[in-house]
């Protein structure tokens, strides 16, 4: 064996097997659980009660003191009575507090108080994590992986998507479930798989990250819905010409008196970045205009006419 590639592979097996151990304390374990929805004309959880294709239970992880729980919308959208499994095997009662369809995330409250495990920043690409969920319904594990990508949107499960991708196992059951770093840290909420013919992973996993999960879960919390305002422009992907120059997405409709026209932003414009994160298509500059709040600003880096400007946003309130 290749020497360089021994003590690579030496690395990565070190880095692996230290990551279970450190990231898996009582208080992480304990800050999620199974989620047994009741959907009308089906049984509550376990098989063979579930329609075809969609998971017979799901996952939760405590997001607030006072037993607030995130959990995805789609486990529990349809739902007439929703039970928590906690960690140890008791069952609680569940309510639903809020849901928000264009992030498919939902707010669950029970009469107890669980361990709020303490949130991460996003993690490095390649970077050890693992994740804990209800998969197929047999009660929670562990599984765990690498990061394979951040910031992933356009994927195509929701109109608002800011992923985490990972190659940690996750199959039908695990939605809603944490994926925490190599030091126990939240960093993202298990929310959907690629699979083929079958529900089976194949290694394609993606995890709503802690910013999306936060800016929603906790206008739901407070709000019972999730407030959002528009920036006042549309774009367009860039064409192939114009993508041999530069990456971004450009700007094509302002609205009149808009937030947009107000920061200087004029058709044509190309955004290369949107609130300090690099633009490559529409889907990623919408996601980080979401992670904003009505009211806040961001700054806009564009190119115009070959020159790079700076311009700043301010969302209405």
């Amino acid at each position: 064996m290749d020497r360089r590639f021994a003590a690579i592979l030496a690395v990565l097996v070190t880095s692996f097997a230290s990551a279970p151990s450190q990231a898996f304390d009582s208080a992480v374990l304990k800050s999620v659980v199974s989620v047994l929805p009741l959907w009308p004309g089906h049984e509550q959880g376990g098989q063979p009660g579930a329609p075809p294709g969609q998971e017979p239970e799901g996952s939760a992880v405590a997001i607030r003191a006072g037993g607030y729980l995130v959990t995805a919308l789609h486990i529990v959208g349809r739902a007439t009575a929703i039970t928590v499994r906690l960690s140890d095997g008791r069952l609680r009662e569940a309510e639903l507090i809020g849901r928000d369809p264009a992030t498919d995330l939902a707010v669950l409250k029970i009469d107890q108080d669980l361990p709020v495990p303490e949130f991460g920043p996003e993690p490095a690409l390649g970077a050890p994590v693992c994740t804990v969920g209800n998969q197929f319904g047999l009660g929670l594990s562990v599984t765990c992986g690498v990061v394979s990508a951040v910031r992933r949107s356009g994927v195509g499960f929701n109109p608002i998507e800011d992923f985490i991708q990972t190659d940690a196992v996750v199959n039908p059951g695990a939605s809603g479930g944490a994926l925490v770093d190599e030091e126990g840290r939240l960093v993202g909420m298990l929310s959907a798989i690629f699979t083929k013919e079958s529900d089976a992973n194949i290694g394609v996993n993606f995890a709503v990250s802690t910013a999306l999960v936060r800016r929603v879960a906790e206008d739901l919390i407070t709000l019972k819905r999730v407030a959002r305002s528009l920036p006042g422009f549309r774009l367009a992907e860039l064409d192939a010409a114009a993508r041999e120059r530069l990456a971004g997405v450009r700007v094509v409709e302002l609205l009149p008196g808009g937030a947009a026209e107000r920061a200087g932003l004029q058709l044509g414009d190309v955004i290369t970045a949107l609130a300090g994160r690099p633009v490559r298509k529409v889907s990623g500059a919408m996601a980080a205009v979401h992670l904003t709040r009505p009211g806040e600003t961001f700054a806009l880096s564009i190119m115009r006419g070959g020159d790079a400007q700076t311009l700043t946003l301010t969302l209405p309130p």
